[in-house]
């Protein structure tokens, strides 16, 4: 599953992406209003975690009621301080799926999530990706190929659900060490390439035709043409 939280105290944002990153999923933060509703309207997540109370000059009530006002129908997971029964009902009413005070457990977080991703599933969230013969279950984080499981370890997940999430694009460095490894800045390092073939060597070797190539001096691509 790939998430969005929207988050400005820091040491929040760090437990909730640590706990969703060591579950397996793909998780990017945004540190204000502004800049969460730039990533929500710029990318496709399968849900978002927004605290009501945000800097940018657009909080979190305003980010969900512009989504809506916009037909973005992805769950959202509300945090907030506030917890009266009229600051629940407000956060609901405004498009919230669910409302979360602080503080609170990473186990009720992840249930909360999974709750609304269920509720969601049958109108607004990819459960399954599929490219060629090669299918990615979100829900079970399940690889397969031409029906046979592939193993692969929590990196090599996050980075092949964000290439089957832009199957046919280009992918380049930048993308991934964003996306993949939450890097703002390139370490100058072969972290990708190494990962990269140990996932081509997972996904490729062994069947018919290759689906992830290398796109010289711009990136990568998951297709199924050569």
């Amino acid at each position: 599953m790939r998430f969005l939280v929207v988050e400005d105290d820091q040491e929040v944002a760090r437990f909730i992406v640590k706990g969703l990153t060591e579950a397996g999923h793909s998780v990017e933060h945004a540190p204000d209003g502004r800049e969460g509703l730039y990533r929500a309207t710029g990318e496709r997540y399968d849900a978002l975690i927004v605290d009501r109370m945000l800097p940018g000059g657009i909080d979190g009530l305003t980010l969900i009621e512009t989504l809506r006002r916009a037909e973005n129908l992805t769950p959202v997971l509300i945090l907030s301080a506030l917890g009266h029964v009229d600051d629940r009902v407000r956060g609901l009413k405004a498009g919230g799926d669910d409302y979360l005070t602080k503080p609170f457990a990473f186990s009720e977080l992840q249930a909360r999530l999974e709750a609304i991703l269920r509720r969601g599933s049958a109108k607004a969230v990819e459960t399954v990706l599929r490219v060629a013969d090669l299918e990615f279950d979100l829900l079970a984080r399940e690889v397969r190929r031409a029906g046979q499981r592939l193993e692969l370890l929590p990196r090599e997940m996050r980075l092949l659900e964000y290439l089957m999430r832009h199957a046919g694009q280009v992918v380049t460095r930048t993308m991934l060490l964003e996306a993949v490894w939450d890097y703002h800045f390139d370490p100058q390092t072969n972290v990708i390439d190494v990962h990269v073939s140990r996932l081509r060597q997972k996904i490729d070797k062994g069947f018919g035709r290759p689906l992830l190539h290398t796109v010289r001096g711009a990136g990568y691509s998951l297709r199924p043409e050569s």
